[in-house]
């Protein structure tokens, strides 16, 4: 692919010196000499920019380090939680990007899919910070409908791997869109937990 990006460059810049007049000439009598036509064509081609790689909306490189799981303790698990929802928030800012690449992108963000994001092991997190809530019954509710929401997108995030090749009614698409709105609302929840907890989000 590299290799014939460069051939299709230097092509480009060959037929550019063409066009004014610089390269040899099989009508006139003095062609210049090949090593300085190379020259002129190499020189032509670093000025002529190579076509640049999609942004890279994963949460983090495959290369960088898993996330260690939670050893508990309260404060730690609020800072997880706190690093959790700006995920949620990246990955919602940034969704028609992700979804580019697939299912496996929303899963990475979800935290089921590796272990580079701050939701995975989110539930033992959330359990451990029920004692902090202001009121144990909300905070228990809206943790249960946060997990709900967040299986919910996960189901249609894998689903969409695999829909094409099933005899599933969807496609892709409507799958990640899915859930997409799965997302959202587990955001808001993740909200109603934060303010239990008096975090700021």
């Amino acid at each position: 692919m590299i290799t014939l990006t460069l051939l299709t460059i230097i092509a480009a810049a060959a037929a550019a010196l063409l066009q004014q007049g610089h390269a040899f000439s099989l009508l006139n009598n003095t062609p210049q000499d090949r090593r300085s036509i190379i020259q002129q064509i190499v020189t032509s081609a670093t000025v002529v920019s190579l076509p640049s790689s999609p942004t890279n909306a994963l949460l983090v490189e495959s290369s960088s380090p898993d996330i260690p799981a939670f050893t508990g303790g309260i404060a730690e698990a609020k800072e997880r939680f706190v690093l959790a929802v700006k995920e949620i928030d990246d990955l919602l800012n940034n969704y028609d990007t992700v979804v580019k690449s697939g299912g496996d992108n929303v899963r990475l963000y979800l935290g089921t899919q590796g272990v580079k994001s701050h939701m995975y092991g989110i539930m033992k997190i959330l359990n451990t910070l029920k004692e902090e809530a202001d009121d144990i019954v909300e905070y228990t509710e809206a943790k249960d409908l946060f997990e709900a929401f967040k299986n919910q997108a996960e189901g249609a995030a894998y689903q969409s791997l695999f829909v094409e090749h099933s005899s599933a009614k969807g496609t892709p698409e409507s799958l990640l869109k899915t859930a997409k709105g799965d997302i959202v609302n587990l955001r808001k929840y993740m909200g109603v937990l934060a303010a239990q907890l008096h975090l700021d989000v």
